[in-house]
């Protein structure tokens, strides 16, 4: 792949301007925000359009206060996904920056790395000061193929980097301006959303050149295959938003059933449409999709 990067000069020069970025950007998370002793709980923690039981009957079955609950834990839950996500991917580049193959983007790695880690702080420390909790991982639904070659693994590595940030992203920039919001809570997703904009930017590059290289050699059988996976990593990403734990927390009765109901909700497809927008017409535009 080193051949094909070092060869395209708008890749170099994306680089060369998201690092630059990085460097004007920078920011002390230890030092900007603000940490009040406790957050109001009779109002929305998550904009409401973007909660689970939005456009459902539970919408307007349920008390407000039963919402402001719900979203109060889904929010827990949304930061408590954003750790458990930056850790997978922080390990897979990790694992990748200076390697053969990855020579070139390897300082912008070193600028990825280091937003990433603080990204996870601050998540974390939303989790543990006003939920008391950062929630467990989702069971791993959608494990990349032990059998696939190196080409497909990194393809499909950075592919769901890519998916995960774009995911999360979509709830970002919308929180971010949500004036219902408090303050804290639309910080953390403001901040968030200016770094996640180049790390978007690069993640679309790198995974373009990866699928074209591999199509340089893979079978038509390997490239179905990848967008098969690809297509399943989309729906597990956002039925991870769906944690029964929450709707526990929240004083949901049966909440696997309700979590159930939510899920084969006639509004469900398209919300996790309106979320991978943009995702999914990248993704079919490149090819990667079919």
């Amino acid at each position: 792949m080193s051949d094909i990067i070092d060869a395209d000069e708008r890749f170099r020069g994306l680089l060369d301007r998201l690092s630059s970025k990085s460097i004007d950007d920078y920011y002390n998370p230890y030092q900007m925000f603000e940490w009040p002793d406790s957050l109001p709980e009779r109002m929305w923690w998550m904009s409401p359009e973007l909660t689970t039981t939005h456009g459902t009957e539970f919408a307007t079955t349920l008390s407000e206060g039963q919402l402001f609950a719900l979203s109060r834990f889904e929010s827990i839950n949304f930061y408590s996904l954003n750790v458990h996500g930056i850790r997978e991917l922080l390990i897979e580049v990790v694992a990748r920056i200076h390697t053969a193959g990855f020579e070139m983007p390897s300082e912008f790695f070193h600028h990825f790395i280091g937003e990433e880690n603080e990204h996870m702080w601050f998540f974390a420390e939303f989790c543990l000061r006003y939920g008391k909790k950062i929630y467990r991982a989702p069971a791993a639904g959608v494990t990349i193929p032990p059998a696939s070659s190196s080409k497909v693994e990194s393809l499909l590595v950075f592919a769901r980097i890519l998916i995960f940030e774009e995911l999360v992203d979509h709830y970002n920039s919308l929180m971010a301006r949500d004036e219902r919001l408090h303050e804290t809570i639309r910080a953390i997703n403001r901040i968030h959303h200016q770094d996640e904009s180049r790390h978007i930017a690069f993640g679309r590059e790198l995974v373009e050149h990866l699928y074209g290289d591999l199509k340089k050699t893979a079978t038509a059988e390997e490239l179905v295959e990848v967008s098969a996976y690809l297509r399943r990593y989309l729906s597990y990403s956002f039925e991870s938003l769906y944690n029964p734990q929450v709707y526990r927390d929240a004083g949901i009765e049966n909440p696997l059933e309700f979590r159930r109901a939510l899920l084969d909700a006639p509004t469900r497809p398209a919300a996790e449409k309106q979320v991978f927008r943009k995702t999914l017409k990248y993704l079919e535009r490149t090819g990667i999709l079919r």
